[in-house]
């Protein structure tokens, strides 16, 4: 989600109530015993929107190059996540204004088939307030590590899964969040290790957990001087508290300031202000730097040494800044040293150097596209930019701008693709 927030697209009512479909689209056959990087979080195996080693193709359309098209049912915008031979989707079904009762659930699917393997009720629950018209209550993506899935409903409680569908531990007690003009809730939680970090900023006490991901049990709770906010977590290695070799740090952008934690303890490592409004978009990590944006009321997109601590604004833990052209909902794609972005919500797209924040082109105009709120992505050689009206433009990954393919599924997409393989696979708003 995005999350950077995950929205899909509301037609009239009887629109609203079609079926949920995933697609795949790719070619030959899964095997699993040796398959390259699982797409295990929305943001892909680095957190940054690449893969390491999937091709997927890169031309396609409502019927050709697809694989097979898996019914969903009721209304969710999370994107996909892929592990082994299974992929792993979110949706909340029932009236999709949220006014009664809805069911939230988790569904598994086979890769090779598109069958679905299990459809799983996680509670069933009347949302406590509404959402944006673009967004659903099923917008956060899940994660997994191959054995359990991780699924947040975000104030309608987390839930941990095995990969055969049985709920091994769910928390409801974290608490209901007033969003930013009731747009809706869809941070997605981020798994690293043997801990599950939560997401919960809005307009009330804002907080992030780091769950004991085996029994769903508190190691840290930390309060956050945030209101809303759809980033997800991002972990990176970087010095802690103890400065071990082990060390980890969690990143949380916000519209106060960006923030680093120690993913052992809590405690908060360094800050820095100059984000915009109600931030969206996640940050994404290379080489001891992470680099965070936000494109709403305003430009931001600066890049941050780890090594700083305290409120470094104005130190050298500043590498560089950027006030133009950056991203709002879509996050940024990090891959082989160099950034991407769309211009707040459109189909511009910028490449910067990350080293050093030089521009390598761009805004280009992506054609076919108006509106962004998926990501872009990186595989094979290519980045996938896709737009709300379903169209994915594919660019090469390289410091210069050209267009390879155009491709249309022939609907709204809002979810981020997941690229395994040679295979892409693409929530659409009713495929």
């Amino acid at each position: 989600m995005f999350q950077r927030l995950c929205f899909s697209r509301v037609g009239t009512f009887g629109l609203m109530m079609l079926m949920m479909l995933i697609l795949m689209l790719g070619v030959g056959t899964v095997d699993s015993s040796a398959r390259g990087d699982d797409w295990s979080h929305w943001r892909g195996p680095t957190g940054n929107g690449a893969s390491t080693d999937a091709k997927p193709p890169v031309s396609w359309s409502a019927t050709e190059n697809v694989r097979s098209k898996t019914l969903i049912p009721g209304r969710g915008s999370g994107s996909p996540v892929v592990t082994g031979d299974r992929v792993f989707v979110t949706t909340a079904v029932g009236d999709p204004t949220g006014r009664s009762e809805l069911d939230f659930r988790v569904l598994c699917i086979e890769r090779r088939t598109g069958k679905v393997l299990w459809d799983r009720s996680v509670i069933r629950a009347t949302p406590h307030e509404g959402t944006h018209s673009t967004n659903t209550f099923a917008s956060a993506s899940p994660c997994t590590d191959g054995k359990f899935v991780y699924a947040s409903f975000g104030s309608r409680g987390v839930f941990c899964l095995t990969v055969d569908g049985d709920v091994v531990w769910s928390r409801t007690d974290l608490g209901q969040m007033q969003t930013r003009a009731t747009f809706g809730e869809g941070a997605s939680p981020t798994l690293f290790g043997d801990v599950l970090l939560v997401p919960l900023d809005h307009e009330g006490p804002s907080k992030l957990y780091c769950l004991d991901a085996a029994d769903g049990r508190d190691r840290w709770v930390v309060r956050r001087d945030e209101p809303t906010n759809w980033g997800t977590p991002l972990v990176v290695p970087g010095p802690s508290d103890d400065g071990g070799n082990d060390s980890h740090q969690v990143v949380m952008t916000g519209q106060t300031k960006v923030r680093s934690y120690d993913l052992k303890t809590g405690r908060e490592l360094w800050s820095c202000g100059g984000q915009t409004m109600r931030p969206v978009a996640s940050p994404v990590f290379a080489d001891g730097i992470v680099y965070v944006g936000s494109g709403f009321r305003g430009a931001f997109l600066g890049a941050f040494r780890l090594s700083g601590r305290g409120d470094i604004e104005g130190t050298d833990a500043v590498v560089w800044t950027r006030d133009r052209d950056t991203p709002d909902i879509a996050s940024l794609l990090l891959s082989d040293g160099r950034l991407y972005f769309h211009k707040a919500k459109t189909g511009l797209i910028t490449c910067v150097n990350a080293a050093d924040g030089r521009t390598l082109f761009g805004p280009e105009r992506l054609p076919e596209i108006r509106t962004t709120y998926a990501s872009p992505i990186a595989a094979g050689g290519h980045v996938y930019a896709t737009g709300r009206g379903g169209v994915t433009v594919v660019i090469d990954d390289a410091a210069t701008y050209r267009v390879v393919a155009v491709n249309s599924i022939g609907e709204g997409v809002d979810a981020t693709p997941a690229a395994v393989d040679n295979e892409l696979w693409i929530r659409g708003e009713t495929h």
